[in-house]
């Protein structure tokens, strides 16, 4: 590969992994706007109700229980909350009573993490007391803030409670929005795939297979999404009536997980055959081409938050297109087709078949 060759995949991989940070801004603006709440809300709660000057330990506290995911968030929250209060009560009272320096430090860690042990066995719970035990000690000053600093401390915990129970707006369609995303991938791959057939381009081959195992991270950020968006809708009262969708929506992880694995033996096959300088029918590259049309299609039916089943006629047809096997065909030529002819399958069950109807539409192969 030439230096400006070299050059312009740089610059490619940078805009590609801006757009990726810029996506993920995206998708956490909900959770940043959130957080400002919380700091707001806990700040001026603990100086309003408490009377405390500087209450920093309850915006902290706040911060610290929303986070930045869905994920098992209000058990997350209460977890967060315990370990908080119980290492800023041990380090308050270990100060009252004995002051602050390296070896009470020593002292109460170890004793705030013993309490939290005792009294839940979640590992989050166990560190954050630990954590925040180290934070009054090194940090305390005098010993006349008394355990102010952990009602601070719970307070930022049930502000946090309270936003993560009844204002949890997560896109509740962001796990089938992330489903398109990854299918409309998947398309891409599947037309460079078919374009490096066509006009034996073995640099066009290897970036094919480069863009089928980039999308692991595409499967990451939906397996994230599923997860999150069947969590809110069972922690929030306000969402329960999206349970459906979430859970339908967290169904396309397993046929897209398939689908990107079957894509990857394609393009690998692909460039093999390429490389190789092997014959590959052109009705097998028309068959590729054809399924890539048939991944933008329900990719647009996921975008549009159609029936997944108006995205099946094209699939469908494809998968007849694929039993007619070509006498002359080499190993390479055969692989392709039966990968095809899997990843049809994956992208039937993603448009709402079970695995028996999907493979009942995909006919024997057999010779013209």
């Amino acid at each position: 590969m030439s230096l400006a060759a070299r050059a312009r995949s740089g610059a490619d991989d940078v805009r590609a992994a801006l757009a990726r940070g810029l996506h993920r801004l995206h998708d956490r603006v909900v959770f940043l706007l959130q957080i400002g709440l919380g700091v707001v809300v806990a700040w001026f709660t603990a100086r309003l109700a408490l009377g405390h000057p500087q209450p920093f330990f309850a915006p902290v506290t706040a911060i610290l229980c929303l986070g930045l995911t869905y994920g098992q968030r209000l058990r997350r929250i209460v977890e967060v909350t315990v370990g908080v209060a119980i290492g800023v009560l041990v380090g308050d009272v270990t100060i009252l009573l004995l002051g602050s320096g390296g070896l009470q430090m020593a002292f109460v860690v170890v004793a705030a993490m013993a309490i939290a042990i005792v009294v839940s066995s979640g590992q989050l719970v166990v560190i954050q007391a630990g954590v925040q035990s180290v934070f009054i000690v090194a940090f305390a000053a005098t010993t006349s803030t008394g355990v102010g600093r952990w009602l601070d401390a719970l307070v930022g915990g049930l502000v946090a409670l309270v936003i993560g129970a009844l204002v949890p707006t997560s896109p509740v369609g962001r796990p089938r929005a992330e489903a398109a995303r990854t299918v409309r991938a998947v398309a891409r791959t599947l037309e460079s795939v078919a374009e490096a057939l066509r006009t034996g381009d073995v640099d066009l081959a290897r970036d094919a297979l480069d863009e089928a195992r980039s999308l692991e991270d595409r499967l990451t950020d939906l397996r994230t999404a599923a997860a999150e968006g069947v969590a809110v809708v069972r922690q929030s009262p306000l969402l329960r009536r999206h349970r459906p969708q979430a859970v339908a929506a967290s169904a396309l992880v397993v046929p897209l997980d398939r689908c990107v694995r079957n894509l990857r033996v394609l393009a690998r096959r692909a460039g093999v055959a390429v490389r190789r300088d092997e014959t590959v029918p052109p009705r097998y590259v028309d068959l590729v081409a054809e399924l890539a049309r048939a991944a933008d299609d329900l990719a647009r039916v996921l975008d549009e938050h159609a029936l997944p089943s108006a995205g099946r006629v094209v699939l469908a047809r494809v998968a007849g297109l694929s039993a007619r096997a070509e006498p002359s065909a080499g190993l390479s030529a055969e692989m392709v087709r039966g990968q095809v002819r899997s990843i049809v399958v994956d992208l039937l069950v993603v448009a709402g078949l079970d695995d028996d109807e999907a493979l009942q539409l995909v006919p024997e192969s057999h010779l013209p």
